[in-house]
């Protein structure tokens, strides 16, 4: 029998739901981008912003995607970006949807490939959360046991990058999939945001990657 754990405008956390109704929902909810649905164990956590979160979060999403995509270009590497596609694995029981998420490192390997399973193939090389709302789960322990080697989480105000060390997250002060871009370099653009057009806001992140060497 399933239980509900937590009801409330934002979410629901329900128990005791099998793997094939968790993928399920996923199909369901292909659609739907707002709804995030992270699954642990049999614990399924269906999340939506509330309205007073929806513009930040999809703003800082798309933004910092963009600062990733002209920082890759720069640095010559080619990548796959994913988006907020699932990331799951049945033999784990555990499943979540960054708000980003790019191959890096291992884009030759997926590229072309049409669905990627990643019972298969590696995981993603970095996953990009925007976390103005908490999660009932423990969605850092969820990205660790799928061996994604490096996350960014900004929670409005700052960014912090953890690295993947002996299947533990640590704050890590720069990219392992991006060097040598650091998180005070990228919060540092962030932060220009409420003062700066988004395309004026790019174009200066490209001029200083150029006078940084980067």
């Amino acid at each position: 029998m399933t239980a509900t754990l937590i009801q409330s405008p934002d979410r629901i956390v329900l128990q005791n739901i099998s793997w094939q109704t968790y993928r399920s929902l996923v199909t369901d909810f292909e659609q739907e981008p707002a709804i995030r649905l992270t699954y642990d164990l049999g614990t399924l956590e269906i999340r939506m912003p509330p309205d007073p979160y929806a513009d930040p979060h999809e703003t800082f999403k798309k933004l910092l995607g963009r600062l990733i995509e002209a920082a890759t270009e720069r640095l010559g590497l080619e990548i796959r970006s994913l988006g907020s596609r699932t990331c799951d694995r049945e033999d784990l029981a555990k499943g979540l949807e960054p708000d980003q998420c790019y191959y890096v490192q291992h884009e030759a390997e997926v590229r072309g490939v049409v669905q990627i399973d990643l019972a298969h193939y590696p995981p993603t090389d970095l996953a990009v959360e925007i976390d103005i709302t908490s999660s009932f789960l423990n969605r850092l322990a969820i990205y660790s046991a799928l061996g994604i080697p490096e996350l960014w989480r900004f929670d409005g105000a700052s960014l912090a990058i953890y690295t993947l060390q002996n299947g533990s997250y640590v704050v890590s002060p720069a990219s392992l999939a991006l060097p040598p871009l650091t998180a005070s370099n990228i919060e540092r653009f962030l932060q220009l945001h409420p003062t700066t057009g988004e395309n004026s806001l790019i174009r200066k992140f490209r001029q200083w990657l150029i006078s940084h060497d980067i």
